[in-house]
């Protein structure tokens, strides 16, 4: 029957393969990164029309304590200076 299905309705599928309808681990705000991780700010990037991206940006562990108590454009402006940047994707399941 999930065949029949799947070619009933193909949305399916895609619900099933990328699980994009559960957020993991529950009644977590993801949103807000800076609750549950230290030195870390959510930041949002339109890469298209209609189309956004949502990034957490955490400065290293030796910029902890000047990262600590500063708003977005801090973070910001950390994405601009001489420091490496590394982007982690973390795939199709879950949420960041």
């Amino acid at each position: 029957s999930v065949p029949f299905l799947i070619r009933l309705f193909p949305a399916l599928l895609t619900k099933f393969v990328f699980l994009n309808f559960l957020a993991f681990p529950f009644l977590v705000d993801l949103r807000r990164p800076e609750l549950l991780l230290n030195n870390t700010i959510s930041l949002y990037l339109t890469t298209e029309p209609g189309v956004t991206v949502g990034i957490w940006h955490t400065v290293p562990g030796s910029r902890g304590a000047e990262a600590r108590g500063q708003d977005q454009r801090w973070y910001e402006e950390a994405l601009a200076d001489a420091h490496p940047v590394i982007i982690y994707l973390h795939g199709n399941g879950g949420t960041r």
